[in-house]
């Protein structure tokens, strides 16, 4: 029985999304602009077909790719049908379940979150008071109101452009259990707004001068609508890996084994080790959250074209790993292009790029949603085809 490995390059987009418009982004192109100022070499990436993707998807060929490099994989790319931009649309459309409903917003003014729901969370969680109360970069309202979170004891209560409440709070001085809790609250109070997550984001550091934040971040999502290639593999008794922040984006529903790690080196550490592990039969997924986290929402496309540089760079040793029979899918949830305004994700289409031991390489071409991605998977390890996609085994 054959495995199946699936690597979240997390906002790797690569442009031409066709309703790009519609969400403000027209134009974005996370790869493009990306490899258009850092210059980035992904010769391996490139062999599977990122280059030829990646024009495909934005009709332009981005800096530094060649376009008659030989190919090793089969490569495709996929346009999003979802509602959202945002993290959990990309993954549930990968897996199977499209997002078809409208996620709750908060709007751009300040206070942007009603006032019925902050006295709330204040109330049920016992606190001081609120801080922030904005759209805001993480690291920006982190280090605008730390200092006076640290002296009053109010959480740091903060939005973007995605269906999200975060709050921020001193490991140390507030405490990372009880961030938990306020959280938690925060996520029943939330439900009927139709927010898509409450993120928890733990900050440590003597003042605004080195705040950082740190790895016990948590994610309190809402359960997917309908069964994942997840749930449907784990319903049908298989093994299922998730690597990284899966559990939480999916509402830790059909995430089997949870393996947290932090960063991109120690999520490739973790892949490696567990590769050989896997059943005959099941699923690995990872979330290389770097891309995204550390590098597009803070707008340093250098920064991201080094994450790929290293990413690419140890690829090599996940396709060694790979047994006759195998298949490996590398692909994307959405964009976060550094050198587009704001600090949000972009919508974008995703690269495709399929790869196991001995096929012929080749071309799937354009995919009409991220579930297909899902359907191919649940195709090569033969369980009954899931509500949406199409497979192109």
């Amino acid at each position: 029985m054959s495995r199946a490995f699936l690597f979240i390059l997390d906002s790797v987009g690569i442009g031409g999304a066709p309703d790009a418009d519609r969400f403000g982004d027209k134009g974005a192109n996370t790869l493009g602009h990306v490899a258009a100022q850092a210059h980035p070499f992904l010769p391996n990436l490139a062999a599977l077909g990122l280059g030829h993707a990646a024009k495909a998807a934005s009709g332009h060929l981005p800096k530094g790719f060649d376009g008659d490099v030989p190919l090793r994989g089969k490569w495709g790319y996929g346009v999003e049908v979802s509602n959202g931009k945002d993290t959990p649309s990309g993954h549930w459309e990968i897996a199977g379940v499209p997002v078809t409903f409208d996620w709750g917003y908060f709007p751009k003014t300040v206070p942007c979150f009603p006032r019925a729901l902050t006295d709330a969370i204040v109330a049920q969680a016992e606190l001081p008071g609120l801080l922030g109360n904005k759209h805001a970069s993480g690291t920006d309202v982190i280090a605008e109101f730390g200092e006076e979170h640290m002296e009053t004891g109010k959480p740091i209560i903060y939005t973007s452009a995605d269906s999200v409440i975060q709050i921020a709070a001193h490991e140390e001085t507030f405490g990372l259990d009880r961030l938990y809790e306020v959280c938690a609250a925060a996520r029943e109070l939330s439900y009927d707004l139709n927010i898509g997550r409450v993120i928890a984001r733990p900050f440590v550091g003597a003042d605004a001068r080195d705040f950082t934040r740190t790895g016990n971040r948590k994610d309190y999502s809402i359960p997917p609508p309908s069964p994942t290639l997840l749930d449907r593999l784990t319903q049908a008794g298989r093994d299922v890996v998730s690597i990284g922040k899966i559990g939480d984006i999916y509402a830790h529903s059909g995430t089997g084994r949870e393996i947290k790690a932090v960063g991109n080196d120690a999520l490739f550490e973790a892949t490696f080790s567990l590769m050989a592990d896997l059943e005959d039969g099941g699923l690995l997924l990872t979330n290389f959250v770097d891309f995204d986290m550390l590098y597009g929402h803070r707008r340093d496309p250098r920064g991201y074209g080094a994450a790929l540089e290293a990413f690419d760079e140890q690829l090599p040793q996940a396709l060694e790993r790979l047994k006759p029979g195998d298949l490996l899918i590398i692909t994307a949830d959405h964009g976060c292009d550094p050198t587009w305004r704001g600090s949000d994700h972009t919508r974008e289409c995703v690269p495709i790029l399929s790869f196991s031991p001995g096929a012929a390489p080749g071309s799937f071409g354009r995919r009409a949603s991220f579930a297909d991605i899902g359907q191919t998977i649940a195709t090569h390890l033969g369980i009954a085809p899931l509500a949406h996609g199409k497979s192109w085994l």
